[in-house]
This record gives C-alpha cells, structure tokens and sequence, in this order.
C-alpha cells in the first residue's frame, strides 16, 4: 500500500503499523566480527523482466564508489519459494525473468567493512546502515513504501531518522529515496534525547573518546535555534545527530533529517578539536534546508546508478561550509577570535592555492565526480568547499555593503528554499534571478567574473567594509623556502608537491623525484630545517633521483613569511563599517579580539 502522502523535505512520515509495505527489507547480522551481513528483500509482483541495482554512490559524495563489490551469494526465488532465473547484467544490476503474478524474493550476503566512506560497516558492536550500500533497489518500485526489520544482537540499540514500525529494530520509510537519506545506527552506543522549540532532538554516539556530551548537548541546543536566522521555517520534526568516536575514519555526511559525523576517539577535547567538531555539526545542520530541501538541477531527481551532473556544487556544499561557521557566530557556540581565526587560515589556503588561477568554481563543480587530487588538483583546480565558501562570502559582502546592511546571502538561500522546494532543481540563472529581486541589481556580470571564470576575490576590501584588516602580524619574518614538499626518510626527500610556478617548479622538479643533496652534500634532517641556513635568493645545487638516475639542478630559494596573515580590527572603525559587521555576523563590532 502506497503512503497516504508524500513529501522528500519532511523526511519520513508517520505510518500506521498495520499498514503493508510494498517493499520489505531485512538484514541480518550473525557473524559481525567478519563484517558481514545477510539482506532478504521482497518486491511487488507485476513484472516478467525486474532490475533490481544497488546504488553506485552515495548521496553527499560525489563520486562513484562501486559498493557492489561487497555483494555475494546472490540468490532470486517467487514467493512459494521457487527458483527465479536471473543474470548480472552491469556491475551493480541484476535481471531477474520473473512471473508477473508473484513477488520477488531476493536474498544475498553483504561484506561490510568501509567505515569512512560512511556507506557500510559491521563489526561486532555495531552496524552503520546507509541503504545505498546494503539495499538494492528497483527503480519501478522506487516510490513505493518500504519497511526494514534489522535481525541483530540482543544488547544492540538501533536508531535513525526514520520512523520506528513496530519493535525497537523497525523502520518505516515513505519511499526509497527516503529510505536512502536516512542511515541507521544499530548496536551498542549512547543516546540523548531533549527538545528545542517543539522539535525533538536525538545525539547518538558510538565508540568511547574523550568527549564532553554535556557540553555537545548544550552546542547543539544552541545550534538549532539559528535555523531561522536564514530559513522561514524548520523541514523536520525530529533530527537525529550521529557520532562515530573512533579510529582511522573521519569525515561526515548530510542526510534528510539526521546527520553522520565520524572523529578520532582523542580528537574531541582540546578547543581547536572541539571547534572542529561543532563546525562539522553545524555543516551537516546546514545541509538540511542546502542540498536536502533544495538542490541544483542534475542533483533531482537522485541517479544512484550513474554521475548526476551539476554546475552548482560550489553552493551545495561551499555555501553550506560558509554558513556552519556563520551560525556558530550567531548562536554564541565559538568566539570571534576563534571565527576569524578560521577565516583567516582559509583565505591562506586560498592564496596559497595556484589552481585557483586556473579552474571556475563552476567548473570544479561540474568536474567534481573526476577530480582526481593530490598535486595536479592543487595545482590545477580548486574544491567545491573552500572555493564555495570564500565565493559565497564575497557575494555575502556586496550584497550587504551595496544595501548598507539592508540585504545578504542569507536573503538567496532563503528565497532558493522558498522558491525551489524538491522536488524541483534550480539552475545558475534560478540564482542569478533571485540575487536580481532581492538587491534590484543584475549580477551576470559578477557572476560571469567569479563564478563562470577563475574568482578574482578581493579580500582586503570585503574586510575593509566592515572594520577589519587582513595583513601580517607585527615581528613578522621571512624565511627562504622551495615550495614543495614530500616524505623525508633517511636522508632523501620523496617529492610529493610541487606549487606550479614556485622555485621547485622552476627547477624543474616534479613529484616522484627524490631529493638527496644539495650543494653536493647529503640531506641530514628535515628539507625545510636544512634550506633555513640559507637565505632568500640563493640559488642551490639540488642532486635527485628521476627514472632511478642521478640529475642535478639549480633552485632559487623564494621567501615565505614566518606567521600567516590574519584579520584583526581597524584602529579607528565608522559608525557605517560596525553597522556593516553586525548585519554581517549578527552580532555588535567588538572593542578587541
């Protein structure tokens, strides 16, 4: 029986536990020391040929990432039990000759064992769920209401996003799509549970840390009171934080009213640790309304089988890392020494980034699904996040300065959530036209500069508007430096980077290359530690290894500053730039930082 009503922004609705499924799933975990597990899933009759996938990505990565490699045991029958033929017809596809008269029945073994791809884990004191990497799916039966019974050890305690059907280890989803926005955490873990403005609120953490769960609970209460800064209006009822403490896996990930955030188990105490954890927190609370309650076109509907192509990533998820940082300010959860502490470090990355002289955000969006990291990428081509972020902010700027504080970025994505709900898509021109009605001002040509061309972002002034310098630190100096960098291992550095159009670069040097002299001399320390007896313009003789043969070549040293540049205030603000600041970051001009 289909659901009574649909809707993708509100996540999983409430069902009746009478009601029956169309799609049925049960996965069983028997044997999760060896990270596997058993699925069964039953689909509707109705088909002589049924195809059924398992998604060749997951949602909030863009990238393909083969889960299919872990299915084994594959096996079809109808529903007296009977042998269904079936064949693999793709790497993630199987077709299976079926009665039309009968459900399908399919069983098959899952290997489960990629925790930091946030896709599939078992072990045995937990399983993390995300349905693209366990649950197959039919894409004529996409739309059709699905129950999950999880089959899993006694102490386990199971918690998502969804609704819970009629034991502890149910789950209910309207449709696939949700289905495969709300990830499970199922074992032995620690759940809080509190409210904030009628909205009901659930922290999960599995695995032991050094974490603090007061002072995360009393981060995020504060956290999710800021939505309507920027939003007309919340897209959930109920918001499930999960957290993984534990080793060799970091990162997190975006889901339709619950979010998975993974850290080192240590990684949690210290200030600059914990900043990091809140402003993750706050990234994925973010993606609610950006990316899960509107998105660009080419990201709606979800493809799970093939590369969903858009120009827009650039504000998917670099608007969505401007703004974390943004509702930190404005909920009182870090300080404006520790914001612009962050802002500062990525207006350094960004200079310091050459490709971002030669790829458009546009274009690294777009170029996403192949980007291929390391030093080309670098070198290259520029990141969706970082990128995003610092274009967001300079539209943030004018927008704020050219209104005198009457307009901002804030405005746009208020409009995008109102004006492009899913499952629509909007495109750069939906955006242009909305940054139109709210300034009164036609922004192609600013958008054609900084967005569809390599961003020529003027740093100095966006801060200048609102009372802040960006220079060196005074006792500043300069120390000689080769711009490149690898592993240095018993004498020889093993080139990892080279900064394209830096002193390395000039000489000629590429990763790969092995350097283990200089001056004719063996390298007895660190390479950044031995160039310092040397000063700024002094050209050296480097000896390295290409192709297992000796080469020599000349390097200039260039200079690099001893401590970064970072934002403090103007020594005498006007009454315009502390108006300018407050409309910015919500909160007054200070007196110091």
């Amino acid at each position: 029986m289909k659901a009574l009503f649909s809707s993708l922004i509100l996540g999983a609705i409430s069902f009746s536990s009478s009601l029956i499924a169309d799609v049925k799933y049960q996965l069983s975990i028997e044997n999760g020391e060896h990270h596997l597990g058993k699925v069964t899933a039953t689909f509707p009759a109705g088909n002589e040929k049924l195809n059924i996938s398992l998604p060749s990505w997951r949602t909030g990565r863009y990238e393909i990432l083969d889960m299919a490699n872990g299915i084994r045991l594959f096996d079809a029958k109808d529903a007296t039990g009977n042998p269904l033929n079936w064949q693999k017809i793709d790497s993630n596809t199987w077709q299976i000759n079926a009665d039309p008269s009968s459900t399908v029945n399919i069983s098959y073994e899952v290997y489960a064992n990629e925790l930091a791809m946030r896709s599939r884990h078992i072990d045995d004191s937990h399983a993390f769920i995300d349905a693209s990497g366990f649950f197959m799916f039919a894409e004529d039966y996409r739309q059709e209401s699905i129950v999950v019974d999880l089959n899993v050890p006694k102490d386990w305690r199971s918690v998502s996003g969804l609704e819970t059907g009629e034991h502890p280890h149910q789950f209910i989803a309207e449709n696939y799509d949700v289905l495969v926005d709300s990830p499970i955490e199922t074992g032995i873990n620690k759940l809080f549970k509190w409210q904030v403005d009628g909205r009901d609120y659930e922290l999960v953490i599995w695995g032991e840390g050094n974490y603090d769960t007061d002072q995360m609970i009393a981060d995020l209460k504060k956290l999710v009171k800021t939505g309507a800064d920027i939003w007309h209006a919340y897209p959930y009822k109920r918001y499930v934080f999960m957290v993984h403490a534990t080793s060799g896996a970091r990162g997190a990930t975006e889901h339709l009213n619950s979010t998975i955030i993974q850290r080192q188990r240590d990684s949690f105490l210290e200030r600059d640790d914990y900043i990091g954890f809140i402003t993750t927190a706050s990234h994925e609370f973010v993606h609610t309304w950006n990316v899960k309650g509107y998105r660009p076109q080419g990201l709606t509907p979800y493809n799970y089988i093939g590369h969903n192509y858009t120009d827009l990533l650039w504000i998917a998820e670099g608007s969505t890392s401007y703004f974390d940082d943004l509702l930190l300010i404005r909920g009182g959860i870090i300080t404006l020494k520790e914001y612009f502490k962050g802002l500062s470090r990525n207006i350094n990355k960004h200079l310091a980034r050459p490709g971002r002289e030669i790829q458009s955000a546009s274009e690294t969006s777009f170029d996403k699904w192949i980007n291929q990291g390391g030093d080309h990428d670098i070198n290259y081509s520029t990141n969706i996040y970082s990128e995003g972020a610092l274009i967001s902010w300079a539209l943030d700027a004018k927008l704020i300065e050219e209104s005198k504080g009457k307009v901002s970025y804030r405005d746009v994505h208020k409009a995008l959530y109102k004006d492009f709900p899913l499952p629509q898509g909007f495109t750069s021109d939906d955006v242009k036209q909305i940054l139109k009605a709210v300034s009164g001002k036609d922004y192609a040509n600013w958008w054609q500069q900084n967005v569809d061309s390599p961003a020529e972002l003027n740093f100095e002034a966006m801060l200048q508007s609102v009372g802040l310098v960006f220079d060196y630190p005074k006792g500043v100096k300069f120390q000689p430096q080769a711009e490149m960098s690898g592993n240095y291992k018993n004498g020889q550095l093993f080139l990892e980077r080279v900064k394209r159009n830096g002193a390395a670069w000039h000489a000629g040097l590429t990763p790969g290359d092995i350097v283990f002299a200089i001056n004719g001399k063996r390298i007895s320390e660190s390479f950044d530690n031995y160039i310092k007896r040397f000063k700024t313009g002094d050209t050296l003789e480097i000896s390295y290894f290409r192709r297992d043969e000796i080469h020599t070549t000349q390097l200039t040293l260039s200079k690099k500053a001893n401590k970064a540049k970072s934002i403090s205030l103007v020594e005498n603000p006007t009454r315009l730039q502390k108006h300018l600041f407050k409309a910015w970051l919500g909160v007054d001009y200070p007196s110091s930082l």
